[in-house]
């Protein structure tokens, strides 16, 4: 373990290290391989997705599903908003839309996330099949990312498209770049024409062609579209209540050229549309000589910085000093201006032609030379890669609440992205990606190591806008690589002290905090941990883990309602239709994992098959297709829900994390001691490991868990260690163990690993058993509200009723205590089952079915073995029944037991008034006469 450092020691480090010349763009020579190096603190080693295929069955058919989408999406539609965002040509590719477009939520202020995602699933689907195309579609991405950021890095280029004449300039929507023209453009002329060919390709109101003023008081403006849709000019020195007008008739078609021309002579003004006179207004007294000379002379950008900026094409600008006539304005729609009547503007011309530089000459002979720029001006490092303007980093810093139409989560967006480029970079080894995530940590940290601890903090404790997701464990994962010190600077720079004080004293303080923004923090909290050696961190981590599992953890192991935590321990105070954010299931898997590799307690593999059997394979639709990967975003646990696979707009950040879900099911079935000298079991799927350091593949061979067991074989050479097989919290009869056919001796304990230690030979066979039982559990605050589970899978009722089925389970329960006898098994559905008429099915399976997660138990009279004492179950005021009190003392060893039981409950609660003494005989009698299950 690292000895501790202290953030002042890492903040003086880092500046060290930041005086060498050079900046994230060049090399990074401490990237020797495309491995992260194991930290020494890991008692435990995962295995690496390649050396572990993973078999036919359920999570093989899930994630077949998501490589199709994978293999067959154009990868352009993702990097669309990135070459918008950088000016360059997004090859007509439609972004995603949804969060990962401008039209979406709050303003598509998220956007980059869900490429960062896909990113991730492609370096995964690689990593686990070989499969080329993932890789190429990976490389496809790192260069034109690394284009992206090479725009970003130099002032904007013309975009050249084929104009009206000949060559044009495009502004491509999300590019927020604009024509910057000379102040002297308008000549201080008291009669003028102004004349243009746009191409619009959006249809957002207000967007201006021209915009000439100094602010929002004195200003001459064209817009594309008015409030109505339609063309506006207007000119006013008392801003828009004075505003001296003329609106067009007819909405611009899109994606066609347009011609645009407005005339003010005396005191008529005239608004032409593909030359003919659209609207006039004789009463004008406002001209550009009336304006003086203005600061802000634009092209598509508007002078009150709420409008859109200009999408689409510009052709031909020219100004004239003097109102051209009706004829001359016929003939700008046949001719270039040089060839028309009319002549080159004589105040300003502009043809747009194509250059590779960002300045467009001036043909009117006054030497206007116009400028192409960014309205938000450049990033502040070479580092910076983003879908979207530097503005929300820059603004989250002054904020001190959320608002997402402001600013939403830059830091989980930049997160996403870079571990999306890392995880690129580990599988393919495309020096590129190494050296874009570097590049972004340089940047963060030349913005964030400027800033006060009080500002990071105050802006770390923002709803929504603050979120930095699981970035701090990426930060940590590069530095790992790069080995540079101001990047495990970065990484403290993300620390919450309030959250991680409260948590490392035991204090709950998560009642009213977003679930999802917290979560992956814990997961780089433990690997600050790894880094640096601060227990505060790893002790935090913990005692958060149980702050909410279970203490707010549905059963299906989701956690959440309306992405907010509530009171410790309510559960069914909190059911609702927006519960199980699928995200929160995502990141609890990662942190119980990494949890597990420090302290192996087996409740963290308890709960990584909860998860990953019930709520995230279940939040994977059963179906293909190409446009969606069919991911649940919310999961409701109200009666009669049915779950939303194509949630919201559309690229949500569930969506995201569940491409990942499904294209890395077999991260965690085997683990290794570091010092290879066992192999733990975590989870029984079909799968085959290789395990290069002993040596030998172990293949599992199981349809678990429909199948009740799984069977290994060791193949290879021979070699010596421990096998730990979990044995389930749930397990708790009839766990076993052969070799080669004979039994291992030993106890196996429930909620433990079973060890096997012996020196393994090819060919060597190991067969687990695991018998399987119905149980229920009951909601912490509602005991009679409560959720069946068949072994590890959550059995959910298919029923569109929206009131909670009233269930009983006793009727036929077995000896052993098992429920499952009281149910039905349909034919030809493993692990199906009905119970008064409603069918039971495993919630993995992804269907649209409207289910009962959870029901409310009502056993209202005393039966044994299907034969009824005609008894009511009577009740104490805590609401145990009679019949909940005798089968607390199951497993019995046969029917006397039950019996002796039967006798024993029935005395108590006849001496207590809680029973008559002939419904106790009826009772005793019943269980006597009655035949169970063993």
């Amino acid at each position: 373990m690292a000895p501790p450092l202290n953030r002042r020691t890492l903040l003086q480090s880092a500046i060290l290290a930041a005086a060498v010349p050079g900046i994230g763009g060049g090399a990074v020579a401490a990237a020797s391989a495309a491995t992260l190096p194991p930290p020494s603190a890991w008692a435990l080693r995962p295995f690496p997705l390649d050396t572990v295929k993973l078999g036919s069955g359920i999570f093989a058919s899930k994630r077949q599903l998501m490589l199709d989408h994978a293999r067959g999406y154009d990868v352009n539609r993702l990097l669309q908003v990135f070459r918008a965002n950088a000016g360059l040509s997004t090859l007509n590719a439609v972004a995603p839309g949804g969060w990962e477009g401008l039209d979406g939520e709050a303003n598509g202020n998220l956007r980059g996330h869900y490429t960062g995602h896909f990113l991730t699933m492609l370096s995964q689907a690689y990593a686990s099949t070989g499969d080329q195309a993932y890789a190429d579609k990976i490389r496809a991405m790192v260069g034109a990312l690394t284009e992206v950021r090479e725009a970003l890095r130099s002032d904007p280029r013309m975009l050249a498209v084929t104009g009206k004449w000949g060559g044009a300039h495009e502004n491509v929507r999300g590019s927020y770049q604009y024509v910057d023209l000379p102040a002297a453009v308008l000549g201080g002329a008291a009669a003028i024409t102004l004349s243009v060919w746009v191409k619009p390709t959006h249809n957002a109101n207000w967007q201006r062609v021209f915009d000439f003023g100094n602010n929002t008081t004195r200003y001459m403006y064209l817009a594309a579209r008015n409030a109505s849709g339609v063309p506006r000019f207007a000119i006013t020195t008392s801003g828009p209540g004075g505003e001296q007008g003329l609106n067009g008739t007819a909405a611009l078609p899109l994606n066609q050229w347009s011609h645009l021309a407005v005339t003010l002579s005396g005191s008529t003004g005239t608004l032409y549309v593909n030359g003919t006179a659209v609207a006039q207004n004789t009463s004008m007294t406002l001209n550009p000589s009336v304006l003086g000379t203005l600061t802000n002379n634009w092209l598509g950008r508007s002078n009150f910085s709420g409008d859109p900026v200009f999408a689409g094409a510009f052709d031909e600008f020219n100004v004239w000093s003097r109102a051209l006539t009706a004829a001359e304005i016929t003939s700008l729609q046949t001719n270039e201006a040089k060839t028309s009547s009319a002549g080159l503007g004589n105040l300003a011309s502009y043809y747009f032609f194509a250059t590779t530089g960002g300045t467009f000459a001036d043909a009117s002979g006054r030497g206007l030379t116009a400028t192409l720029r960014r309205t938000w001006g450049g990033p502040s490092h070479p580092g910076f890669l983003a879908a979207y303007p530097e503005t929300q980093f820059i603004e989250l810093e002054s904020m001190t609440s959320g608002d997402y139409t402001r600013v939403w989560a830059p830091y989980y967006t930049a997160h996403k992205i870079l571990k999306g480029l890392l995880d690129a970079y580990l599988a393919t080894d495309d020096a590129r990606a190494l050296d874009l995530a570097s590049g972004m940590c340089d940047w963060m940290y030349s913005r964030l190591s400027k800033l006060p601890d009080a500002t990071l903090q105050r802006m770390w404790g923002i709803f929504s806008s603050g979120e930095f997701g699981g970035i701090v464990e990426t930060i940590v994962d590069l530095h790992s690589i790069t080995g540079k010190a101001e990047h495990l600077a970065l990484a403290k720079l993300f620390d919450l002290d309030r959250l991680i004080d409260a948590c490392a004293a035991n204090t709950d303080i998560l009642d009213g905090l977003h679930a999802n923004q917290h979560i992956p923090i814990f997961t780089g909290y433990v690997r600050l941990y790894d880094a640096t050696g601060e227990t505060r961190y790893l002790t935090a981590a913990k005692n958060f883990w149980g702050m909410v599992i279970p203490q707010r953890m549905y059963g299906i192991g989701g956690t959440s309602t309306a992405e907010f935590w509530k009171a410790r321990g309510l559960i069914a105070g909190t059911i609702s239709d927006t519960n199980a954010e699928t995200c929160c299931a995502y990141n609890l898997l990662k942190l119980s994992r990494m949890l597990f590799f420090h302290d192996q307690d087996p409740k963290y593999m308890d709960y990584y098959e909860r998860a990953l059997y019930n709520q995230v394979l279940g939040s994977k639709q059963d179906k293909a297709d190409a446009e969606k990967p069919l991911v649940t975003y919310f999961i409701g646990l109200t009666p009669g829900h049915v779950r939303d696979y194509t949630p919201k707009q559309g690229t949500t950040c569930c969506e995201g994390t569940g491409m990942e879900s499904a294209t890395k099911y077999q991260d965690s079935v085997y683990f290794k001691k570091a010092d290879n000298s066992a192999l733990y079991v975590n989870l029984y799927s079909p799968s085959t490991l290789t395990w290069s350091e002993k040596g030998v593949t172990v293949t599992q061979t199981t349809d678990y868990p429909r199948e009740q067991g799984s069977t290994l074989t060791i193949g290879g050479g021979s070699a010596s260690f421990e096998l730990k097989l979990r044995v389930p919290s749930w397990a708790t009869s009839g766990f076993k163990v052969t070799v080669n056919g004979s039994a291992v001796s030993g106890t196996p304990a429930a909620g433990s690993y079973f060890t096997v230690s012996r020196t393994w030979r090819s060919g060597d066979t190991v067969r687990v058993t695991i018998p399987f039982r119905l149980r229920v559990e009951k909601a912490l605050d509602d005991p009679s509200l409560q959720t069946l589970f068949y072994g590890p899978v959550n059995l959910v009722g298919r029923n569109s009723a929206t009131s909670h089925l009233q269930v009983g389970l006793y009727r036929n329960a077995a000896l052993s205590g098992d429920l499952l006898p009281s149910l039905t098994p349909v034919s030809g559905k493993p692990l199906h089952y009905t119970l008064a008429g409603t069918e039971f099915a495993p919630f993995h399976e992804g269907t649209e079915d409207p289910t009962h997660a959870y029901v409310r138990r009502a056993e209202p009279k005393v039966v044994f073995g299907n034969t009824d004492s005609g008894v009511a179950n009577p009740a104490k005021s805590d609401g145990t029944t009679l019949l909940d009190e005798i089968w607390a003392g199951a497993p019995f060893a046969d029917k006397n037991a039950l019996v002796t039981r039967v006798q024993s409950v029935v005395n108590t609660w006849v001496g207590a008034g809680l029973l008559g003494q002939a419904d106790g005989e009826k009772v005793v009698g019943t269980a006597r006469g009655a035949t169970f299950v063993p």
